[in-house]
């Protein structure tokens, strides 16, 4: 997979959180393109088409599990991860509690933590692997209220680089993809006043697509992207400005 001068051969991937939103347009780009594809989900069913295991990436036996399973239905070790599972707690500094910035940084940062920890296991084995963590234009840009947020997303930077730093002689690359505002049912809600504040700080005039961040990952994940490692790869449309 890591070698540029071989076929390109269906990726054995895990999405976290790929159940919904942009996970599951990443799962799904990947699904399309002929990988070998499983989702992480902690409640429900996977969505059609896709195969899933349950999986609180706060828990590292949960975590164990996942990956086990996800071994078993994949046939072989993971070879393409991407920790994308999260979750907000917003409020203004002052209001923030310990619990709602814990829950975040546990979440969003130290379960990419424990799922890069998991999947480096075969990753070393084989000699090589890609792990892809999707970040946040608000972990480099900022935003008032998301404190605990902005500081997971920018702390997968760090992980990122830590990472290529311990294991880039194995073959093994890992990223930060960090999107700005893409187009979800969350941004659907907006009013028509907050919509037009947003898109007027977007030198592209427009949110993005999940399609358009589940491109930038399956480039990471491809066999052109064999010499990248320890990057962060905006797709904000410019609003971060490649921070």
């Amino acid at each position: 997979m890591t070698n540029p001068s071989a076929p390109s051969a269906p990726s054995a991937v895990l999405v976290t959180g790929g159940n919904r939103g942009i996970g599951l347009a990443i799962a799904r780009a990947f699904a399309e393109a002929g990988d070998d594809v499983v989702i992480t989900h902690r409640s429900g069913e996977p969505p059609e088409g896709l195969r899933g295991v349950r999986c609180d990436v706060t828990d590292a036996a949960s975590v164990d599990a996942a990956f086990t399973g996800a071994e078993q239905l994949l046939g072989r070790p993971v070879e393409v991860l991407v920790a994308n599972a999260g979750i907000t707690k917003d409020t203004l500094l002052m209001r923030m509690s310990d619990e709602d910035f814990d829950a975040v940084l546990d979440t969003n940062l130290a379960g990419a933590f424990r799922c890069a920890r998991r999947a480096s296991t075969g990753m070393i084995r084989a000699r090589s692997g890609r792990i892809i963590f999707i970040s946040s234009v608000v972990g480099l840009y900022g935003s008032p209220g998301q404190t605990n947020y902005a500081a997971s997303k920018a702390g997968l930077v760090g992980l990122a680089r830590s990472i290529t730093r311990e294991l880039g002689g194995r073959g093994i690359t890992a990223n930060v993809v960090a999107p700005g505002f893409i187009e979800t049912e969350m941004t659907e809600q907006l009013t028509a006043d907050r919509r037009a504040t947003y898109l007027a700080g977007i030198p592209a005039g427009r949110f993005a697509r999940p399609e358009e961040v589940a491109g930038a990952v399956r480039f990471l994940a491809g066999p052109d992207a064999a010499y990248i490692s320890g990057s962060v790869i905006p797709v904000d449309g410019g609003l971060g400005m490649g921070h």
